[in-house]
């Protein structure tokens, strides 16, 4: 039976160390929470963020939203340590920092129990090793993009010299079935470039983006959920490939466009992922 589909528009990195922001986490509209115990912690404060990380996750009350741990690196002080506390965890993914390697990717997996990993793509050997990555993650896995430390590596400013990388990323994640997260923003405050900045991940093919703000998540959502003219049109290509008269055609004529079987798959998957992401439309947009 297939699966049905789960939106992951939203993923909130919250300071696993900040009880009141994982408190408040339980009622925002995210899809998916990201308790961090990396970069948003300070060495003194890792085992700490650690032990709340695993009261909050053992707690559970996250209801439909995607449960995620960011833990630190193997070669930390701390990583083997997180794995070992996130391997009792009924915490969906463990998101490794980092990955450079295949090697990486196996190192993680080997200690992960019965949960997902998704891995950081933020380092100029990650994108040299972006198919060969993406292939050893498996299953319910994800390609998330860390877009400031690749900035960084790479010395190259503002997004446009990433797109390149941004591109390939989403066609190793498609290539092996995986979720694929456009990276953070660190302006939180100007929402319409957020906005925007999340169009741009959606038109390249992201499931969506990775935040730091909850002011950040309704443009997020808004983003990567179906418009109304997306859905008008995915129900008129669903309607079109059930009428007796196209039976068992490969292509037909919709609205004056050519369709495929292709294009049929994606508006079912937009009619899914609109169900799924509940969006309401008033009738009279839809016609």
């Amino acid at each position: 039976m297939t699966q049905p589909l789960r939106p992951c528009r939203s993923a909130l990195f919250l300071p696993a160390s900040n009880p009141r922001a994982i408190e408040k986490a339980r009622g925002l509209p995210c899809d998916a929470v990201i308790l961090d115990l990396e970069d948003a912690v300070a060495p003194e404060a890792k085992a700490a963020a650690r032990a709340a990380a695993v009261a909050a996750l053992t707690s559970g009350d996250f209801g439909a939203r995607r449960t995620v741990l960011r833990v630190n690196a193997l070669d930390t002080p701390w990583g083997a340590d997180d794995l070992d506390a996130a391997a009792g965890l009924a915490v969906e993914a463990v998101l490794a920092p980092k990955v450079a390697t295949t090697a990486d990717v196996a190192r993680y997996r080997e200690r992960l129990a019965d949960q997902a990993l998704w891995v950081m793509i933020e380092t100029c050997r990650a994108v040299a090793n972006l198919q060969a990555i993406a292939d050893a993650v498996g299953e319910g896995g994800a390609l998330v993009i860390g877009t400031n430390d690749l900035a960084l590596e790479m010395r190259c400013a503002g997004r446009a010299p990433l797109l390149p990388v941004l591109t390939l990323a989403v066609a190793a994640a498609r290539a092996s079935g995986l979720i694929a997260l456009d990276g953070v923003r660190n302006d939180f405050r100007d929402l319409a470039a957020v906005r925007a900045e999340a169009e741009q991940g959606r038109d390249m093919g992201f499931d969506g983006k990775t935040l730091i703000h909850p002011a950040q998540i309704d443009p997020c959502n808004a983003a990567f959920t179906p418009s109304a003219e997306a859905v008008i049109r995915a129900r008129a290509i669903v309607a079109a490939f059930a009428a007796p008269e196209y039976a068992g055609r490969g292509a037909i004529q919709v609205d004056g466009r050519m369709v495929e079987r292709l294009h049929l798959a994606e508006a079912e998957r937009t009619l899914a992922l609109c169900a799924a992401a509940d969006r309401g439309y008033d009738p009279a947009q839809l016609g």
